[in-house]
């Protein structure tokens, strides 16, 4: 009986951790849901919050001169798109060559391709043999064949929208980011006042080192990018590749998405030298250059550059990746890492989440 006395003293403790697990199994889901419905809503704010970061030294440099900060922020965020504006512009020339030569390094690359084709016909008509084999229906009276899917949108479509969806989330984040740089830290002063007066301490010191972590995660990444991608044009030139400026401008984006964005260079820059040369050692090369490249970056130059408190999990950071690319595309994988820094400094200073904390760190 005592026995069964002590089952019955445990089963409401167990009962209400089953509920609380629930109850925040069914919040996590919400959250999630509300994140992908929305994000239309929130991906300018979080991106403006990165551009925030990248921009607010030169706003407090400009400041210490004697301007305010509104005036401050006007001329930074007018540079800032500026530059973006002129890069746009300088770019469209070569952007356009390329656009015109692909289809033709497309056909090349594809009656290059037919060597391999007529290898690998052997190994697929012995497949197609099996399948009849294996099949059970009788010839003739097999299942019609399925009709073909629409064809949905082009890649380019599918990663950064139309052009003009793309302009009209441009000046959003434009405008966002210059009246978070105008305001200072007024945000930080109201969230600071909502915060109980215990709780002041804790909330100034995780907001701090968010800013100082993101901000430094924000202009380390530029910094790198910007080298690594002067670096890969000119060993492209070098390697006799066509267009290497653009391969450079690829990689000074596509190195900001961990993971996926080398990956999609290896693949682009694979094909373009299988387009180009015909031996396989100088094919070969061309991707290996940028393997080199890209790895000396990523064990030596970064690790050193972020220091100790961007150094993350890197299990965590590709499933951040991987989930932030299936909510919001590509803002969301540019997102993944500074969030996933932001998360680990909350897990850090909050009781009861040290557990994800240690798992975030390195």
């Amino acid at each position: 009986m005592q026995l069964h006395h002590g089952q019955l003293n445990r089963s409401p403790v167990a009962g209400g951790g089953a509920r609380a697990a629930a109850l925040v199994t069914l919040a996590v889901l919400a959250v999630v849901a509300a994140l992908y419905l929305a994000r239309d809503f929130f991906i300018p704010i979080a991106v403006a919050l990165l551009f925030n970061a990248l921009l607010r030294p030169p706003v407090r440099l400009l400041e210490r001169v004697g301007l305010p900060a509104p005036v401050g922020a006007a001329i930074v965020v007018l540079a800032f798109a500026g530059m973006l504006v002129g890069g746009a512009i300088a770019l469209t020339g070569p952007l356009q060559r390329w656009i015109d030569e692909a289809p033709a390094d497309f056909a090349t690359a594809q009656v290059k391709l037919r060597n391999v084709r007529r290898s690998l016909s052997r190994i697929s008509h012995a497949a197609q043999q099996m399948e009849q084999v294996t099949s059970t229906e009788e010839p003739g009276t097999g299942a019609p064949a399925p009709i073909p899917p629409p064809a949905g949108p082009g890649l380019a479509a599918r990663l950064f929208g139309t052009t003009t969806a793309f302009v009209v989330g441009l000046v959003e984040v434009l405008l966002l980011v210059y009246l978070l740089l105008a305001v200072g830290t007024l945000f930080l002063r109201k969230l600071l006042r909502v915060v109980s007066r215990e709780e002041k301490a804790t909330a100034r010191t995780i907001v701090d080192e968010i800013k100082a972590v993101i901000e430094r995660y924000v202009l380390v990444t530029v910094a790198i990018n910007l080298v690594q991608g002067a670096v890969v044009g000119l060993a492209l030139w070098g390697l006799g590749v066509p267009h290497p400026a653009l391969w450079g401008v690829a990689t000074v984006f596509l190195e900001a998405i961990p993971y996926l964005g080398a990956t999609v260079m290896v693949g682009a820059l694979s094909l373009a030298a299988f387009a180009t040369f015909d031996g396989v050692g100088r094919i070969l090369v061309v991707p290996g250059a940028y393997l080199a490249i890209t790895t000396l970056q990523n064990n030596v130059v970064s690790p050193v550059a972020y220091g100790r408190n961007l150094k993350l999990n890197p299990v965590a950071v590709l499933i951040a990746v991987m989930f932030w690319w299936f909510l919001w595309g590509v803002p969301g994988a540019f997102l993944a890492v500074p969030i996933v820094a932001a998360a680990r400094i909350v897990a850090e200073h909050t009781e009861g989440l040290s557990a994800l904390g240690e798992f975030l760190g390195a």
